[in-house]
């Protein structure tokens, strides 16, 4: 399959989580988000904006950053796990943390630095690269998010979240 892909851009960080918020109303058990970005640009709100979406209850609140301890699993319309490789050293350390048995889950899951480590990412995933554009007059940062379906699954989301983000819905 040839990867699908779309560029999005958001004003502001309130933008970048509703649209995450937009994609989060999509997302499947088993659908796996690849996010990678410079520090600071935005991952960890993107994140709380999709575990709303997925129906995570007081995500804006409960969805943290999962640097310090690498994955926190929140249950809403399905589970949602937030993965972080931001502090994983190697690859193998990945397995000792318990990401083979998140990939093997029905979980949603979400990975924050998903580029350090493409090898683990299952071959069917939404990459989303985040990147800053500009600052207007107010010090707002808007943000640039190319997404990437790399299978049939991952297509089939990025379709409908693209969607949903032409309209504004």
């Amino acid at each position: 399959m040839t990867p699908l892909q779309t560029e999005l851009c958001f004003p502001s960080a309130y933008h970048c989580a509703r649209a995450g918020q937009r994609l989060g109303k999509h997302l499947c058990a088993g659908d796996v988000l690849a996010l990678s970005g410079p520090l600071g640009v935005g991952k960890t709100v993107f994140a709380k904006g999709v575990a709303l979406g997925a129906g995570v209850p007081h995500a804006t609140r409960e969805v943290a950053s999962a640097s310090f301890i690498l994955q926190n699993a929140h249950q809403g319309r399905l589970e949602f796990q937030h993965w972080d490789w931001y502090r994983i050293g190697a690859v193998d350390e990945l397995n000792e943390v318990g990401w083979g048995a998140a990939c093997a889950s029905e979980a949603a899951l979400f990975v924050e630095w998903a580029d350090l480590y493409p090898e683990a990412v299952p071959e069917d995933s939404l990459w989303i690269e985040l990147s800053y554009v500009e600052s207007n007059e107010k010090g707002n940062h808007a943000r640039r998010a190319v997404a990437r379906a790399t299978g049939p699954r991952s297509a089939r989301l990025l379709k409908e979240w693209s969607e949903h983000e032409s309209t504004g819905i």
